[in-house]
């Protein structure tokens, strides 16, 4: 078992986490936990990651031990389940049935550990008409309507990279309802449980004041017209002297 550094002590001090090595918003949201104090350990899979990012600049790796488990061969998938009978939360970000088909689905952990939390994020949620079709960041965002909030009036939308659907409205929302569900699972009559989150759900949610605003008649739908989309000369960006902004 390898270890890339602990940080000090947080408030999620001897929570213990397993987290099933993914990229982008899983891992996130399990640095977010380990930031925190947790113990996590990233279940990696035999090649390593597959964005093609050298471990040590691979800054979600951050406070989190790894061990390398091929989840596909005979015996993998009880040696997670062993971690996972010593832990309070699994972090997993593959698409719906992956989980369950490798071994290591809701069923089978919480039966090996009911006090579990059991937290997993797709893109589009775990059933509905979109749900087995791969999808990225900006598709997401654009579904809900949240990307053609943002941008200059006359223009197309402006890509805020992948911060918006896979970060806050993925990975957030996760360590929300991971936080919550621990709660409760320690409380005298808690309960482990399933902590669902879509990142098309999420991005949606993000969006919850400007659609009240949109009812009330204060928000118009179109984009650079409003107080916090360009509109104002003190919410916009500008060229400075050194040719930056």
């Amino acid at each position: 078992m390898a270890t890339t550094g602990q940080g000090p002590r947080g408030p999620l001090a001897g929570v213990r986490v397993v987290e099933l090595a993914g990229i982008g918003p899983g891992p996130f949201a399990a640095m977010l936990l380990a930031d925190l104090g947790a113990d996590v350990v990233r279940v990696d899979r035999p090649g390593g990651s597959v964005i093609g990012i050298e471990p040590a600049f691979d800054l979600t790796n951050r406070n989190k031990r790894s061990v390398l488990v091929d989840l596909k061969t005979e015996g993998g998938a009880g040696r997670v389940l062993d971690l996972v009978e010593r832990a309070d939360v699994l972090i997993e970000g593959y698409r719906p049935g992956v989980a369950e088909r490798l071994g290591v689905g809701p069923d089978a952990c919480l039966e090996r550990n009911p006090r579990l939390v059991y937290g997993r994020m797709t893109g589009w949620g775990q059933d509905g008409p979109l749900a087995d079709r791969a999808g990225h960041d900006i598709g997401y965002i654009a579904l809900t309507g949240t990307l053609s909030m943002i941008g200059r009036s006359g223009e197309p939308p402006t890509v805020p990279a992948n911060l918006v659907g896979d970060y806050a409205g993925g990975s957030l929302y996760l360590v929300v309802g991971v936080l919550a569900a621990l709660q409760h699972a320690r409380t005298p009559d808690g309960a482990g449980q399933v902590v669902d989150a879509a990142i098309v759900d999420g991005a949606a949610h993000l969006a919850t004041m400007i659609h009240g605003m949109l009812a009330a008649g204060s928000w118009q739908d179109r984009r650079g017209s409003n107080l916090l989309d360009g509109s104002c000369p003190f919410y916009g960006s500008y060229e400075t002297s050194d040719g930056l902004y």
